[in-house]
């Protein structure tokens, strides 16, 4: 069983965060050190410790993740500008919460690279 992380108190709403998007899938919110001005993190309600976690039954999860991204992309206005979605897995990738989440990036020009 995947330990919980700071992301499950996030859900339960145990501890405070910018929560901008809650349905009963997925929990949307601003990273607190934001790389770039807009920077919202993307993470399925059910705990899934990394990318190599998924399971075929998570495939509809995981599509909704990038719906519901694109939607916050359009109310955060970045939409038409451009935006990026990053999914690290494990530490070399910079994964450092094991729950996957999906950063959101816009909001500037992010270059070819985000260094």
């Amino acid at each position: 069983m995947a330990e919980e992380t700071i992301f499950s108190k996030i859900i339960r709403r145990e501890i405070p965060s910018d929560i901008v998007f809650q349905d009963d899938k997925v929990t949307a919110f601003r990273d607190i050190s934001p790389q770039a001005p807009i920077h919202i993190l993307i993470i399925p309600n059910k705990l899934i410790p990394t990318i190599n976690h998924i399971e075929e039954s998570d495939e509809a999860l995981l599509g909704h993740m990038v719906v519901v991204a694109a939607k916050i992309a359009k109310q955060e206005g970045i939409d038409e500008s451009g935006y990026r979605l990053i999914m690290n897995c494990n530490k070399d990738a910079g994964q450092e919460v094991f729950h996957i989440h999906m950063h959101l990036l816009g909001g500037k020009n992010l270059g070819r690279l985000i260094g």
